[in-house]
């Protein structure tokens, strides 16, 4: 399959109880508070984030290249009865057929199925509408709550690399998962 590497419209996406959309200046103050949360923090690649951080973050962010490989991009969770943001999904278009993700929810918004409701309308995208073959995630591999997720999605574990990041201090183990357009349509369907 031959595809181009223009950007696409960011999309806006509805879950039965989130909307997901391109960041807006409204969420930046959500997003470095739970940012700012040492225990969200733990697996990330961040410390201390302050709402300086969450404006740099967002006057970096060009939505108009959408979608181009070797970009990253954030997509806000908004929870539809409150209208806040809960967290964000990471999307880095890694070639024009791959994407990696990454996943980040408050606290408050935790072990409520939100994760889990805003991934499947995102990797639904990413393979019915932009018609990717691959995604890969990678997690540290002591998140287990990310790793059980992303089994719960489909995922397959690729492999669990020892030691190969050195990580707030101290080296740490990582494990890679992936999904390709196939699987997923078979896992729907089953």
């Amino acid at each position: 399959m031959k595809t181009t590497n223009k950007p696409v419209q960011v999309p806006q996406l509805n879950t039965q109880r989130l909307t997901i959309r391109a960041f807006q200046s409204d969420d930046l103050a959500n997003f470095a508070a739970y940012r700012a949360d040492p225990i969200i923090a733990q697996y990330q690649s961040w410390n201390d984030y302050t709402e300086e951080d969450a404006l740099r973050f967002y006057s970096n962010m060009d939505y108009q290249m959408f979608g181009v490989a070797g970009l990253w991009f954030q997509l806000a969770l908004i929870e539809k009865d409150s209208q806040q943001l809960i967290g964000d999904i990471a999307l880095h278009f890694v070639d024009e057929q791959q994407v990696e993700v990454g996943f980040t929810l408050a606290r408050t918004a935790q072990k409520k199925g939100y994760a889990t409701e805003a991934m499947k309308s995102v990797i639904d995208y990413l393979f019915s509408v932009l018609k990717k073959h691959r995604i890969t995630a990678t997690t540290d591999a002591e998140n287990s709550a990310s790793m059980t997720l992303l089994m719960r999605l489909g995922f397959r574990k690729e492999g669990h690399f020892i030691q190969n990041i050195f990580f707030k201090g101290k080296w740490g183990d990582e494990c890679a998962f992936a999904l390709l357009n196939k699987e997923h349509l078979s896992y729907e369907s089953a």
